[in-house]
């Protein structure tokens, strides 16, 4: 558990463009484990990897000595996972008792939170959808781009402009908002199709706005026509950086000869589907988790997104990727390290990040665990410590104690803590 509540950071006037503390100083992971069984240290420097060594090869005398060592001991050492679907405008209202706040100040202090709760669980990296026009307006996007100021250097956090009508009269003002939306910084065009009159026309409008600005796509849609999603993966295929959907929970309750054709034809137009196995989020009416394995068979990217982070739409959501993992593990059939990559390296992919491994040159972008397995990391992940950019973020202590009985001395059970609880 952790120790206290994050506090928010002092807000930020405007949003602006980014850049991190400068990483002067190595680092240096000293004792980790890794998922192949080897004990490693792990130097870091300049925001990446810059030798991973067997234990106690790194810790020679030298000018790189001087850094600060961080003792991983009895942790399991991780690509950090990443966050591909939060819906940061409406995070942490669950107990708001009606709708959601959009005053700025409101959602930027939730925003804030709920990034701070996601990066204490290990995301280095989020992406955010966020609704434009109607009642937000532009607020809801300017205070979750303020957010992403005050976050700089501790989390990358990434907007997802949500209009929620793009055709016909009433979407003419939409239309103008997303522009509007994108020009102010939303680096993503997004949206719900399914809520619109013509879905079709919904994506034809998102992918002009988004070939116009050179930005990706990441839709909302229960996925519950395979028509509309032939005809999204056709206009679709032709478009970089790319097009995300999700949670496209209506794919598993497809006969399965239609799901496969539609999976088929996703993975032959690049699309990525970013499943939400924690529950849904209020850009579809429905929820269910997409089926995984059928979609990794054809060949499609599968990411693993958080989704509503305790607002109306699931008042109890934790917005971890490790409890991501570990249901997309015991309920859908992958293999743990098939589950993590769902949250660590497609994810990445999914929000157009490089990969990460624990390997000299890639991205200092880290999860430790404690644990010395990642089955059992994705079933009791307590012990977390984050490195973001080469530096240590957050870190989550707990600690457990089993008061008043021998057995435990006795049988030679593993045990924290320091002493007994009176």
């Amino acid at each position: 558990m952790p120790d206290s509540q994050p506090q928010p950071p002092p807000s930020s006037p405007s949003p602006g463009p980014l850049s991190g503390p400068a990483d002067a100083s190595p680092l240096l992971l000293c004792g980790a484990r890794l998922t192949d069984g080897r004990t490693v240290d792990v130097r870091l420097g300049g925001g990446r990897i810059e030798a991973v060594g067997t234990a106690g090869s790194l810790a020679a005398d030298g000018p790189r000595a001087r850094g600060e060592r961080v003792d991983l001991s009895g942790y399991l050492l991780l690509p950090a996972p990443s966050e591909p679907h939060l819906h940061a405008d409406t995070a942490l209202s669950a107990d708001a008792g009606g709708p959601a706040s959009y005053d700025p100040e409101d959602v930027q202090r939730r925003a804030t939170e709920a990034a701070l709760l996601q990066l204490g669980h290990g995301a280095t990296a989020l992406r955010a959808h966020v609704r434009v026009g109607d009642v937000a307006g532009l607020g809801a996007l300017t205070a979750v781009l303020r957010a992403r100021r005050t976050l700089r250097g501790l989390t990358e956090l990434t907007t997802v402009a949500v209009p929620r009508l793009l055709t016909g009269v009433a979407g003419a003002d939409g239309l103008a908002v997303l522009r509007d939306a994108v020009k102010m910084g939303a680096s993503v065009v997004g949206g719900c199709p399914d809520l619109d009159p013509d879905p079709t026309g919904y994506v034809e409008a998102v992918l002009e706005v988004a070939s116009e600005h050179g930005c990706p796509v990441d839709l909302h849609t229960d996925a519950t026509d395979p028509a509309r999603l032939s005809r999204l993966a056709a206009m679709a295929g032709g478009l970089r950086p790319g097009v995300a959907l999700g949670p496209c929970g209506g794919l598993a309750r497809l006969p399965d000869d239609v799901a496969s054709r539609t999976a088929d034809q996703l993975a032959a137009a690049g699309v990525t589907v970013v499943c939400l196995p924690q529950g849904g989020c209020a850009g579809t009416e429905r929820r269910g988790t997409a089926p995984v394995r059928l979609l990794r068979a054809a060949g499609v990217r599968v990411a693993a997104g958080s989704g509503a982070l305790r607002d109306v739409s699931n008042p109890v959501g934790r917005g971890d990727p490790l409890e991501a993992a570990y249901l997309l593990a015991s309920r859908h059939g992958l293999t743990p390290e098939g589950a993590y990559e769902a949250v660590s390296t497609s994810a990445r992919a999914a929000l157009g990040l490089p990969e990460v491994r624990v390997e000299a040159g890639f991205p200092a972008e880290l999860l430790a665990v404690r644990g010395d397995r990642l089955s059992g990391a994705l079933s009791l992940a307590y012990s977390r410590i984050v490195v973001h950019r080469g530096r240590v973020v957050s870190r989550t202590s707990a600690v457990r104690e089993y008061c008043g009985s021998a057995m435990t001395a006795e049988a030679g059970l593993p045990r924290q803590g320091r002493g007994e609880i009176s």
